[in-house]
């Protein structure tokens, strides 16, 4: 049974998010702000965290930042704001999808669902290891390493990685990548795509051009 965390400063919508997700057979606890979430996840471990930005004491950017620290956790943002700004923010810090205020619980519980789901299928890429030159990502470890060296990585600039080495050499299009990776219909933009290609070639360093911009159409990896 997957265990989620539902960090919100108003109760009501901890409550309705609760109902609906132990309907659907998650475990559930919760926070009423980031200060309390990044408490709670020094402690105890999580499948997914539901978190809400604007929060009292410590927002939601500030307390994902504090928590993947040492907790790679899985990350559904919740905002009143639709802003493009708090979007690609939060994809710059890795969260694996955002949610804007007023939301459908039982879409909200859908994507929870995908988000539980890609997690567990980078688990069972067995002893599956992609290389290229100095580049090596492991699967099952979800590990990147750089001439010998392990790289920090988020798990979205990860899974984009490991898309695009699979497909070595073909050049992919964003709309083929956002589907591909996220699962489902995405309300994003092409620019999503590209803020996670500028911060991933800044964790390949030196190997940053194999990462090649394929004008009118997308991106590949060049072996």
């Amino acid at each position: 049974m997957a265990r989620l965390l539902i960090v919100d400063d108003e109760e009501k919508i901890r409550a309705v998010i609760k109902e609906y997700a132990v309907f659907n057979g998650y475990e559930t606890d919760e926070a009423a702000d980031g200060m309390q979430a990044v408490d709670k996840c020094s402690k105890e471990d999580y499948d997914l965290i539901i978190m809400d930005i604007m929060m009292p004491k410590l927002d939601g950017f500030t307390a994902v930042k504090q928590i993947r620290k040492y907790k790679d956790i899985p990350v559904i943002m919740l905002s009143a704001r639709g802003e493009e700004y708090d979007k690609l923010h939060g994809f710059e810090l890795g969260i694996d999808d955002y949610v804007v205020k007023p939301f459908s619980p039982k879409e909200l519980m859908a994507r929870c669902s995908a988000v539980l789901a890609r997690k567990s299928g980078t688990r069972t890429d067995e002893d599956e290891v992609l290389s290229s030159d100095g580049i090596v990502v492991n699967l099952a470890a979800r590990t990147l390493e750089i001439d010998g060296e392990k790289v920090e990585i988020t798990l979205k600039e990860f899974e984009i990685l490991s898309f695009l080495m699979k497909n070595k050499n073909i050049a992919i299009s964003r709309e083929r990548m956002l589907s591909d990776i996220w699962g489902y219909d995405f309300y994003g933009d092409d620019r999503t795509i590209d803020t996670h290609i500028k911060n991933l070639r800044n964790r390949l360093g030196k190997y940053r051009d194999k990462v090649i911009t394929v004008r009118g159409i997308g991106y590949k990896f060049e072996d």
